[in-house]
């Protein structure tokens, strides 16, 4: 049984920062389908914060000059406020309804984007509420980042800076996160533990990444972009 544990949770880590090293967002929503194959919700989301604590190191020190930091600051509390608030529902209900909703929010706007508006525009009043929902659902099932893609791909001026002020929102999130579990008692020394045992798995997730990432176009980013958030609406629905 722990054989089977160590294989699912190092199979998810690897799928899941091998897709956010190269876009900056969704890890979380590729490794938590694979983690619920054989760990519980809290337990889950408390091995993806591990390893998004050492995502951020890396990434946050490399990407660091092209992080737009007057978008971060604009989601900064609203984004605290949501992940506190998350947090608390994830430790005393159980928000099977709200997982779904989200992946019906993240399908109907890439229809939208896709099929009937290409530039899609929201005020600032929008970018809050967004970040306070993304918080929200950051804290519940880590799976925030949809929410703000569409916060950042509106006011990033292209590719690099879009990533980059992900990554750091992603950074944000899991300085809140990380103590927040820990008092709550979801994330424990045993996840810990799981998670230093499998850390070269991580690496090497981090290392094709990066090296992935060094050659894919603007084109691809953008449709590659939209397929993740499709299939992780698809899976929140559906899991």
């Amino acid at each position: 049984m722990e054989f089977d544990l160590y294989l699912i949770v190092s199979i998810a880590i690897f799928l899941g920062f091998f897709v956010q090293t190269v876009i900056g967002f969704a890890g979380s929503l590729i490794a938590l389908p694979v983690l619920l194959l054989g760990t519980v919700l809290p337990d889950a989301i408390a091995y993806i914060s591990i390893f998004y604590i050492f995502s951020s190191i890396f990434l946050i020190n490399k990407e660091w000059n092209n992080i737009d930091f007057s978008i971060l600051s604009r989601l900064a509390i609203p984004t605290i406020i949501g992940v506190i608030v998350g947090i608390l529902v994830l430790a005393f209900t159980n928000p099977i309804v709200l997982k779904k909703g989200l992946g019906i929010f993240i399908i109907l706007y890439v229809i939208y984007i896709s099929f009937i508006k290409a530039d899609f525009q929201i005020g600032k009043k929008s970018v809050s509420v967004l970040g306070v929902l993304g918080g929200f659902f950051s804290g519940v099932f880590s799976t925030g980042g949809p929410l703000y893609v569409i916060s950042v791909k509106n006011m990033a001026i292209d590719v690099k800076t879009f990533r980059a002020t992900m990554i750091g929102i992603m950074g944000l999130i899991t300085v809140v996160r990380i103590p927040m579990l820990s008092v709550s008692g979801i994330l424990t020394l045993s996840h810990w533990k799981v998670a230093l045992i499998i850390f070269p798995v991580f690496l090497l997730a981090q290392y094709i990444g990066k090296l992935v990432y060094s050659k894919i176009d603007e084109f691809y980013f953008k449709k590659i972009l939209l397929i993740l958030l499709f299939f992780s609406g698809i899976v929140l629905i559906i899991n």
